[in-house]
Protein backbone atom coordinates (compact mmCIF):
# COMPACT_ATOMS: atom_id res chain seq x y z
CA UNK A 1 0.00 0.00 0.00
CA UNK A 2 2.70 2.45 0.99
CA UNK A 3 4.69 1.66 -2.16
CA UNK A 4 1.74 2.49 -4.41
CA UNK A 5 0.98 5.76 -2.65
CA UNK A 6 4.64 6.76 -2.50
CA UNK A 7 5.01 6.20 -6.24
CA UNK A 8 1.87 8.25 -6.89
CA UNK A 9 3.32 11.13 -4.91
CA UNK A 10 6.65 10.73 -6.67
CA UNK A 11 4.83 11.06 -10.01
CA UNK A 12 3.06 14.16 -8.77
CA UNK A 13 6.38 15.73 -7.86
CA UNK A 14 8.48 14.88 -10.89
CA UNK A 15 8.75 18.59 -11.48
CA UNK A 16 11.70 20.83 -10.89
CA UNK A 17 10.70 22.95 -7.97
CA UNK A 18 7.44 24.61 -7.02
CA UNK A 19 7.38 27.63 -9.29
CA UNK A 20 5.23 26.17 -12.07
CA UNK A 21 2.21 28.14 -13.19
CA UNK A 22 -0.75 25.89 -12.43
CA UNK A 23 -4.12 26.51 -13.98
CA UNK A 24 -6.23 27.65 -11.02
CA UNK A 25 -9.02 29.30 -12.98
CA UNK A 26 -11.49 26.60 -11.93
CA UNK A 27 -10.76 26.99 -8.22
CA UNK A 28 -12.40 29.70 -6.16
CA UNK A 29 -9.58 32.09 -5.27
CA UNK A 30 -11.45 33.19 -2.16
CA UNK A 31 -10.89 29.68 -0.83
CA UNK A 32 -7.15 30.18 -1.12
CA UNK A 33 -7.09 33.39 0.90
CA UNK A 34 -7.38 31.52 4.19
CA UNK A 35 -4.36 29.37 3.46
CA UNK A 36 -1.25 29.61 5.60
CA UNK A 37 1.96 30.32 3.71
CA UNK A 38 4.51 28.28 5.62
CA UNK A 39 4.34 25.09 7.63
CA UNK A 40 7.97 24.55 8.62
CA UNK A 41 7.64 25.73 12.22
CA UNK A 42 6.56 23.44 15.05
CA UNK A 43 2.82 23.09 15.56
CA UNK A 44 0.78 21.36 18.23
CA UNK A 45 -2.81 20.34 18.79
CA UNK A 46 -5.78 20.01 16.50
CA UNK A 47 -6.39 21.92 13.29
CA UNK A 48 -7.15 25.62 13.50
CA UNK A 49 -10.59 26.77 12.40
CA UNK A 50 -9.12 28.29 9.22
CA UNK A 51 -7.19 25.11 8.35
CA UNK A 52 -10.26 22.96 8.87
CA UNK A 53 -12.48 25.31 6.87
CA UNK A 54 -10.01 25.60 4.01
CA UNK A 55 -9.49 21.85 3.64
CA UNK A 56 -13.22 21.14 3.81
CA UNK A 57 -14.08 23.73 1.15
CA UNK A 58 -11.16 22.73 -1.07
CA UNK A 59 -12.18 19.05 -0.95
CA UNK A 60 -15.81 19.89 -1.69
CA UNK A 61 -14.93 22.21 -4.58
CA UNK A 62 -12.55 19.83 -6.31
CA UNK A 63 -14.92 16.91 -5.71
CA UNK A 64 -17.81 18.77 -7.33
CA UNK A 65 -15.58 19.64 -10.26
CA UNK A 66 -14.92 15.98 -10.97
CA UNK A 67 -18.64 15.28 -11.32
CA UNK A 68 -19.31 18.44 -13.30
CA UNK A 69 -16.56 17.56 -15.76
CA UNK A 70 -18.38 14.41 -16.92
CA UNK A 71 -22.02 15.38 -16.46
CA UNK A 72 -24.33 13.91 -19.13
CA UNK A 73 -21.48 12.53 -21.21
CA UNK A 74 -22.11 9.78 -23.74
CA UNK A 75 -20.03 6.60 -23.92
CA UNK A 76 -18.39 7.92 -27.09
CA UNK A 77 -17.27 11.04 -25.24
CA UNK A 78 -16.05 9.08 -22.23
CA UNK A 79 -13.93 6.71 -24.30
CA UNK A 80 -12.56 9.23 -26.80
CA UNK A 81 -8.75 9.47 -26.84
CA UNK A 82 -7.15 12.61 -28.27
CA UNK A 83 -4.14 10.62 -29.50
CA UNK A 84 -2.52 7.22 -29.30
CA UNK A 85 -1.17 6.63 -25.84
CA UNK A 86 -3.30 9.37 -24.28
CA UNK A 87 -5.93 8.71 -21.65
CA UNK A 88 -9.64 8.97 -22.25
CA UNK A 89 -11.98 10.73 -19.82
CA UNK A 90 -13.10 7.31 -18.59
CA UNK A 91 -9.50 6.43 -17.78
CA UNK A 92 -8.95 9.73 -15.96
CA UNK A 93 -11.98 9.08 -13.75
CA UNK A 94 -10.85 5.55 -12.93
CA UNK A 95 -7.40 6.88 -12.01
CA UNK A 96 -8.83 9.67 -9.84
CA UNK A 97 -10.97 7.18 -7.92
CA UNK A 98 -8.15 4.70 -7.38
CA UNK A 99 -5.69 7.39 -6.30
CA UNK A 100 -8.20 8.86 -3.85
CA UNK A 101 -8.40 5.53 -2.06
CA UNK A 102 -4.65 4.91 -2.05
CA UNK A 103 -3.65 8.36 -0.81
CA UNK A 104 -6.22 8.35 1.97
CA UNK A 105 -4.91 4.94 3.08
CA UNK A 106 -1.47 6.49 3.40
CA UNK A 107 -2.80 9.37 5.51
CA UNK A 108 -4.71 6.95 7.71
CA UNK A 109 -1.63 4.78 8.19
CA UNK A 110 0.49 7.78 9.19
CA UNK A 111 -2.04 8.80 11.84
CA UNK A 112 -1.80 5.36 13.44
CA UNK A 113 1.88 5.98 14.12
CA UNK A 114 3.17 8.10 17.03
CA UNK A 115 3.35 11.82 16.37
CA UNK A 116 6.82 12.90 15.21
CA UNK A 117 6.93 16.72 15.38
CA UNK A 118 10.72 16.64 15.28
CA UNK A 119 10.43 15.80 11.57
CA UNK A 120 8.63 19.06 10.78
CA UNK A 121 11.98 20.75 10.22
CA UNK A 122 12.23 18.74 6.99
CA UNK A 123 9.05 20.20 5.48
CA UNK A 124 10.06 22.47 2.60
CA UNK A 125 6.70 23.03 0.88
CA UNK A 126 4.12 25.47 2.21
CA UNK A 127 0.53 24.34 1.77
CA UNK A 128 0.06 26.72 -1.15
CA UNK A 129 3.27 25.57 -2.86
CA UNK A 130 2.24 21.94 -2.48
CA UNK A 131 -1.14 22.55 -4.10
CA UNK A 132 0.38 24.61 -6.89
CA UNK A 133 2.93 21.91 -7.65
CA UNK A 134 0.44 19.04 -7.77
CA UNK A 135 -2.15 20.96 -9.81
CA UNK A 136 0.35 22.08 -12.43
CA UNK A 137 -0.71 19.85 -15.30
CA UNK A 138 1.76 21.49 -17.68
CA UNK A 139 4.31 19.04 -16.28
CA UNK A 140 3.35 15.62 -17.63
CA UNK A 141 4.17 12.53 -15.58
CA UNK A 142 3.60 8.79 -15.82
CA UNK A 143 1.71 7.16 -12.98
CA UNK A 144 2.64 4.01 -11.11
CA UNK A 145 1.49 0.78 -12.83
CA UNK A 146 -1.00 -0.14 -10.09
CA UNK A 147 -2.85 3.13 -10.72
CA UNK A 148 -2.92 2.84 -14.49
CA UNK A 149 -6.55 2.81 -15.68
CA UNK A 150 -6.03 -0.66 -17.19
CA UNK A 151 -5.40 -1.96 -13.66
CA UNK A 152 -8.31 -0.11 -12.10
CA UNK A 153 -10.58 -2.00 -9.69
CA UNK A 154 -13.52 -0.14 -11.26
CA UNK A 155 -15.19 -1.61 -14.32
CA UNK A 156 -17.16 1.48 -15.33
CA UNK A 157 -17.17 5.25 -14.91
CA UNK A 158 -20.30 5.00 -12.77
CA UNK A 159 -18.59 2.56 -10.44
CA UNK A 160 -15.49 4.73 -10.20
CA UNK A 161 -17.54 7.86 -9.52
CA UNK A 162 -19.52 6.08 -6.81
CA UNK A 163 -16.30 5.00 -5.09
CA UNK A 164 -14.83 8.48 -5.46
CA UNK A 165 -17.97 10.08 -3.99
CA UNK A 166 -17.99 7.74 -1.00
CA UNK A 167 -14.29 8.23 -0.27
CA UNK A 168 -14.40 12.00 -0.73
CA UNK A 169 -17.43 12.33 1.56
CA UNK A 170 -15.65 10.29 4.24
CA UNK A 171 -12.59 12.49 3.91
CA UNK A 172 -14.63 15.70 4.21
CA UNK A 173 -16.39 14.32 7.29
CA UNK A 174 -13.01 13.41 8.78
CA UNK A 175 -11.56 16.87 8.19
CA UNK A 176 -14.60 18.57 9.66
CA UNK A 177 -14.60 16.49 12.86
CA UNK A 178 -11.15 15.10 13.56
CA UNK A 179 -9.28 16.00 16.71
CA UNK A 180 -6.13 14.27 15.44
CA UNK A 181 -2.87 16.21 15.45
CA UNK A 182 -2.45 16.20 11.68
CA UNK A 183 0.39 18.70 11.62
CA UNK A 184 2.63 16.59 13.85
CA UNK A 185 2.17 13.31 11.99
CA UNK A 186 4.88 13.73 9.39
CA UNK A 187 5.81 11.40 6.54
CA UNK A 188 9.39 11.41 5.30
CA UNK A 189 9.53 10.23 1.69
CA UNK A 190 12.19 10.15 -1.04
CA UNK A 191 10.44 13.13 -2.68
CA UNK A 192 10.14 15.21 0.47
CA UNK A 193 8.62 15.56 3.91
CA UNK A 194 4.91 16.33 4.39
CA UNK A 195 2.49 16.37 7.30
CA UNK A 196 -0.88 14.58 7.29
CA UNK A 197 -2.82 17.79 6.68
CA UNK A 198 -0.73 18.48 3.59
CA UNK A 199 -1.45 14.97 2.31
CA UNK A 200 -5.17 15.73 2.54
CA UNK A 201 -4.62 18.89 0.48
CA UNK A 202 -2.60 16.80 -1.97
CA UNK A 203 -5.56 14.43 -2.43
CA UNK A 204 -7.79 17.37 -3.33
CA UNK A 205 -5.20 18.92 -5.64
CA UNK A 206 -4.60 15.59 -7.37
CA UNK A 207 -8.23 15.27 -8.41
CA UNK A 208 -8.12 18.83 -9.75
CA UNK A 209 -4.98 18.03 -11.71
CA UNK A 210 -6.88 15.35 -13.60
CA UNK A 211 -10.02 17.45 -13.93
CA UNK A 212 -7.78 19.84 -15.88
CA UNK A 213 -6.71 16.87 -18.00
CA UNK A 214 -10.36 16.07 -18.70
CA UNK A 215 -10.95 19.65 -19.82
CA UNK A 216 -7.99 19.34 -22.20
CA UNK A 217 -9.51 16.17 -23.68
CA UNK A 218 -12.85 17.93 -24.17
CA UNK A 219 -11.07 20.74 -26.02
CA UNK A 220 -9.27 18.30 -28.33
CA UNK A 221 -9.89 18.27 -32.06
CA UNK A 222 -12.30 15.45 -32.89
CA UNK A 223 -13.93 15.25 -29.47
CA UNK A 224 -17.46 13.88 -30.10
CA UNK A 225 -20.31 16.34 -29.80
CA UNK A 226 -22.40 13.50 -28.35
Amino acid sequence: MKTVATCLITAAFIITGVNGHANHKNINHQTRKTMTTTQSSSKQGTLTASERDFASRFLKETGSMVFASVKDFTQAQLTFKPATGKWSIEECIKHIAAAEKELWAMVDASLKQPANPEQRAGIKFSDEELIRAVEDHSHKTKTFAALEPANSPYATVSEALAAFKANREKLVAFVESTQADLRNHVSVLPVGTYDAYQFILLISAHSNRHTQQIEEIKASSGFPKR
